[in-house]
């Protein structure tokens, strides 16, 4: 095991962040530079806003607009799947900017009540994106079923054979189970072929059930889950295996939406991470044993499995182990009010450098 020191620093090409929500008008305008703040030049940005992006010109003016307020940034941009997209067009979607393709279940999470009930209606469709490198990133898990004691804690562990029976359906088809958070989730991912990879969140690294039942703030879907299933993601980490690299799926939303639910409406579903992630990241990878895997989990392997390459030029984020630095309680922006993943809480890794 590998333990950093105090005063001891660690080095990142261009952080990659493959798997973010940055929303859009008034909020998008407040969260969006936070993901330069917490040190990353690359968000691979998801689709589900109201309405969705399911066209390329609707991507095409949602990049512009997080252009507009985070211009170092290279955004990634994702087309949500549903029958709004046209087959023929996924060969002009690269030279728009569009890499991949977002499932959701219908209604398992913020803005899903478009999402897919079945996948055989897309043969075509995956078909062209195997042919012209479009990845297909799936939110895994399927919608609760009570009749079949299908719930938040088995949803996940349920969708496994869906993302087994793709990844032979469609060998070529570069495949990313998103935000695992099971044991159960790291086993099918190593077990599927080299065109299947997973994202782990900071969060589900750090959380149990326990943390959430009764803290909306920790609150997300999917859930997490048991200790057992957070040890599962740390060893995936810890092992170096190129299938598993970081997608935060940092989500934000008001802080009034966070903190409130009536008996009509729960909270919202989302905990909120990038002001501060790769010093969270370096934090909680340091914490297990991990932090050699620093760089690997923040940028090669997901860099390498998008095809996306950090340039010439391209920045290198130094961070320090510090003895304590508090993360910052809220962010506003007029109306918009986000709270932080660990408000008030101690980092023990800041960014001391940036350098191009």
């Amino acid at each position: 095991m590998t333990t950093a020191n105090f005063g001891d620093t660690r080095e990142v090409t261009a952080p990659a962040d493959f798997h973010v929500h940055l929303r859009d008008g008034e909020l998008s305008k407040l969260v969006t530079p936070h993901v330069q703040e917490g040190g990353f030049y690359l968000a691979y940005v998801m689709p589900n806003l109201v309405p969705p992006i399911t066209t390329t010109e609707m991507a095409k003016e949602y990049k512009k607009r997080l252009k507009e307020h985070s211009s170092q940034v290279e955004f990634l941009m994702t087309l949500y799947l549903s029958d709004a997209l046209d087959p023929n067009d996924v060969k002009n979607w690269k030279a728009a900017g569009i890499v991949g393709v977002k499932s959701y279940p219908r209604g398992v999470t913020t803005n899903s009540d478009e999402g897919i009930e079945s996948y055989d209606k897309y043969d075509e469709l995956f078909k062209e994106m195997e042919k012209h490198g479009i990845v297909l990133n799936l939110h895994g898990e399927i919608p609760s079923d009570h009749s079949k004691n299908i719930c938040v804690l088995n949803a996940e562990e349920r969708f496994l054979p869906v993302l087994s029976n793709l990844s032979t359906k469609y060998p070529k088809l570069r495949i990313v189970l998103e935000h695992a958070t099971t044991a159960a989730a790291v086993q099918a991912v190593i077990a599927c072929g080299d065109n299947v990879a997973c994202t782990i969140t900071a969060h589900h690294l750090s959380l149990t059930v326990d943390d959430w039942a009764g803290q909306s703030f920790h609150f997300c879907k999917p859930v997490a889950k048991f200790p057992e299933d957070r040890r599962a993601l740390r060893e995936a980490i810890k092992s170096g295996n190129r299938k598993f690299f970081l997608g935060s799926d940092s989500a934000p939303h008001p802080s009034h939406s966070k903190s409130t639910a009536t008996h009509m409406s729960g909270c919202a579903a989302g905990v909120y991470t990038s002001p501060v992630l790769l010093p969270l990241v370096a934090h909680l990878l340091d914490s297990f044993g991990a932090i050699d895997r620093l760089a690997d989990f923040t940028s090669h392997f997901g860099r390498d499995f998008y095809q996306t390459p950090a340039g010439p030029g391209a920045p290198k984020v130094v961070l320090q182990k510090v003895h304590g630095v508090k993360v910052q309680a809220e962010y506003s922006n007029g109306e918009k009010t986000v709270v932080p993943f660990w408000a008030g809480k101690d980092l023990e890794w800041q960014i001391v450098n940036v350098t191009q």
